[in-house]
This record gives C-alpha cells, structure tokens and sequence, in this order.
C-alpha cells in the first residue's frame, strides 16, 4: 500500500554465507520494521542469515493483509450500495478496476508461494533445521493470503454480475412504464385522430352530448388501462 492505494513492485533476494541482499523495483515499502525486528533480537540474529531471510519473507507476507482487507471492505460496502436505492454509476467501472488490482496481486503471490513451499522442506542446503518451523509458519501465511484472494475474485465476480443484472432489471422497470403510460396516452391519441378526419357524416358530431360523451369514453378506457397497470406493477 502506498499513500492508501494498491501498488506493485518486485524483490529479488539472494541469500549466501553470512550476507543477504535485496533488490526492489518499482513500488515499495520501507524494510526499517524488518531491521528492527532483527536488531531487537540480537542472539537469533547472529544465528546467520536464515531468520533474516524469514524476517523479510515474512514482513512481505504480512503487507498482503492490509490489502486484501481495503479490498474486502470496499466491496462489502459496494454490495451495500447494489442492493440499495442508491446505485453510483462508478460501480461497475471500479468493480472491474478491483478485479484487475486481485488478478495482479494473485500473481504477486504464486511465486511467494513456491519459494516458501521450497524453504519449508527439510534437508535445503544453506537453511538450519531449526529455522524450518518459522518457514513452515510464512508458508501457511501465504497460503491463507492466496486462498483469500481466491475467495474475493469470486465475491467481485458474483458483485459484478449482481451489479449488471440490477442495472437490467431497473431498465427493465422503465421501459415497462414507458410502455404503460404509451399505451394510455394512445387512447385519446386514437379518438382525436379518428375524429380529425373531417368526415361529413358523423352523427355523434350533430348530438349536443356527444363532446362529453367522447370525454367520458376517454377518461373510462385511460382510467381502466391505469388501473390494470397499477394492479400488475408496471405503474
């Protein structure tokens, strides 16, 4: 995390005797908590370069959490605001822009994942035994960190789908309205078209009622279509 946004860089390692050196690209964060760490623990720190390489291992492994917690937080909050009134246009934009962001951070972690994996077995030349359980410890870590990542790429994914079927379904809804109140303004749309004809026999047209009579149809016929629409939800 830098500046509280997501970003990606690489660290190369190599491990001899008696030194350990460390190469970063791109973005990065500070080791000085890893140097404490091995400075307040003076006898494991002279035990040579194995906890240094844990303490290092394992201080990469633990700046997966606080991502993957933004992470799950905005999209709890994301899920919220789906299946509520009030839908933000960016939704989907930044739901596919976290997906992106879980790709890239799962193939940050696979490699992470073999390395420790490799240094958990007994028996690797240039790492002491004693040091296996803290190996073992970084690499269960990592493991719970990609099974974490795995299981927010399908709450994203589940959350997009959600968010497009609702954004359908709300389009849905006003097409049906729009359909609703066309069909009603076509009734007196028909009549008046029907009377603008300019037709010489029209008896209705010479009956002093029949002005009031074509108002009664009208309002009868949009008043029952708008009842029958509210009935059935479209309105």
């Amino acid at each position: 995390m830098v500046e509280g946004r997501i970003a990606f860089g690489e660290t190369h390692l190599f491990v001899g005797r008696g030194y350990v050196v460390s190469v970063r690209h791109g973005a990065s964060t500070s080791y000085t908590p890893v140097r404490e760490r091995c400075e307040a623990a003076p006898k494991v720190f002279s035990e040579g370069e194995d906890f240094i390489l844990y303490a290092i291992l394992d201080f990469i492994v633990d700046n997966y959490m606080p991502v993957i917690e933004m992470i799950q937080a905005e999209v709890e909050g994301i899920e919220d605001s789906i299946l509520g009134t009030n839908r933000p246009r960016h939704q989907i934009s930044r739901l596919y822009q976290l997906r992106r962001d879980l790709l890239r951070l799962r193939n940050a972690a696979v490699p992470l994942v073999e390395v420790c994996r490799r240094l958990e077995q007994p028996g690797l030349p240039g790492i002491d035994a004693a040091m296996q359980p803290l190996f073992r410890d970084v690499s269960d870590h990592i493991r719970r960190v990609q099974e974490e990542i795995e299981s927010l790429r399908e709450v994203l994914a589940f959350a997009f789908e959600t968010s497009l079927m609702t954004g359908q379904a709300q389009q849905t809804e006003i097409t049906r309205k729009l359909a609703a109140w066309a069909a009603i303004l076509a009734v007196p749309t028909a009549v008046a078209g029907i009377y603008g004809m300019n037709f010489e026999h029209m008896p209705e047209l010479e009956w002093k009622y029949g002005y009031a009579l074509v108002l009664a149809v009208i309002v009868s016929v949009c008043g029952g279509l708008y009842w029958r629409f509210r009935r059935n939800h479209w309105l």
